[in-house]
């Protein structure tokens, strides 16, 4: 009778345990329910995406709008086009809205900032539609490539001379009349 106690015991830890590491994987996924959202796809081509994957967010303000379905090389011009699904309840983003591609903090994952334009019929601004283009796009900031050029700058001799005439300790000024 004890044994029998005992393995319920151990068969109910081991489902919770399951359990648990599903709850998990579903968290660190960061899938917010098993329903679909309705939605239109948007295409914007960047000339340097970055680390942005497939899923990232699609963000105005900070409030997830969308999703990234599909990052491509156009064949073409051999640039990457980004898919994007915009939940249908934003359906009034005018056209003429930009993306950048930002980064949650220093380290963290990259998503895409809608930055919205402003609607006027009058001048042929219109709302984005499903398969239409964002045409405006501001493209992923390397930190190698910032560091680099921080770095680079530094070691300009004329920084350093304009750092010291700003500071007032220019070496040319003068204290005769």
């Amino acid at each position: 009778m004890q044994s029998k106690k005992s393995e319920i015991l151990v068969g109910l830890f081991v489902l919770i345990a399951l359990a648990a590491i599903v709850f998990l994987c579903l968290k660190v996924a960061d899938i917010k329910s098993f329903g679909n959202h309705p939605t239109y796809k948007v295409t914007a081509s960047f000339t340097n995406v970055g680390g942005l994957k497939v899923n990232s967010p699609v963000k105005i303000g900070g409030v997830v709008v969308g999703r990234i379905v599909d990052i491509m090389l156009d064949k073409k011009t051999y640039t990457p086009r980004v898919t994007l699904a915009i939940f249908s309840q934003y359906d009034n983003i005018p056209d003429n809205s930009s993306l950048s591609i930002l980064t949650a903090g220093l380290l963290g994952e990259q998503f895409l900032a809608l930055n919205v334009g402003f609607y006027d019929p009058d001048m042929g601004i219109t709302f984005l539609k499903d398969g239409e283009r964002i045409e405006d796009t501001k493209p992923a900031i390397i930190l190698e490539d910032l560091i680099g050029q921080f770095l680079y700058s530094s070691g300009d001799p004329n920084r350093s001379n304009r750092a010291s005439s700003v500071s007032g300790n220019n070496e040319k000024s003068s204290t005769t009349p």
